[in-house]
């Protein structure tokens, strides 16, 4: 279900009002006032960004709107997977996903650092973490993307040791994400997993 290049949406102030309700010149004083993030064409006219316009709605509690969500479809990266795991589980991941869904195109994090570097540069659409990678809060992690529109709210499958012992942390983290798949992996749960969010992203975007 690859999505092809993301595009870069952007409005104009009357679209803006057109969508939040309001008339014209109050979406201009949202600009103005600093509410709502914009820049200038070369003739003087108002244009947003659509993560900056999501944002602004985002904040004000309007994301369920059919035009919000699109920004939000439009802001993710559908057509690519980041894997973060240990370098071994990784190469591993990789080669799996890869073979059921080689329309993906696949990025790899084998620690937090990258991990954060990846999802500002690419924005990907779907997330499979390994909760043994170290070094980080999980469900912390989980519930900054989910919260910021910017990053187009993708979906987190956790990969987990099904042995592992339960506590307030993992807790929060299993119910933070949209999938939980427990090791070793069960290729065939993964696929029809994928497939089921790829169907919500096409249902979303009809």
């Amino acid at each position: 279900m690859a999505k092809g290049v993301r595009r870069v949406r952007i409005f104009s102030a009357l679209e803006v009002a057109n969508i939040c309700g309001v008339v014209n010149q109050t979406a201009i004083n949202w600009i103005r006032s600093g509410h709502l993030k914009a820049f200038t064409t070369p003739g003087g006219q108002y244009r947003i960004y659509a993560k900056d316009f999501a944002a602004f709605l985002d904040k004000r509690g309007m994301s369920a709107s059919r035009e919000v969500l699109q920004v939000m479809l439009e802001n993710a990266n559908w057509n690519t997977f980041l894997i973060a795991a240990d370098q071994a589980a990784n190469e591993e991941l990789k080669a799996g996903i890869g073979k059921l869904f080689p329309e993906y195109a696949i990025i790899q994090a084998t620690d937090w650092f990258e991990i954060g570097r990846k999802f500002t540069e690419e924005k990907p659409g779907f997330v499979l973490l390994d909760t043994g990678l170290p070094g980080g809060d999980i469900s912390q992690f989980i519930r900054t993307i989910k919260d910021d529109p910017v990053f187009g709210k993708p979906y987190i499958l956790l990969l987990k040791d099904g042995a592992s012992p339960a506590n307030t942390a993992a807790n929060s983290a299993d119910a933070a994400a949209d999938i939980i798949l427990t090791k070793p992996l069960d290729w065939g749960k993964f696929e029809a997993a994928i497939k089921m969010l790829e169907k919500q992203i096409e249902v979303a975007s009809a």
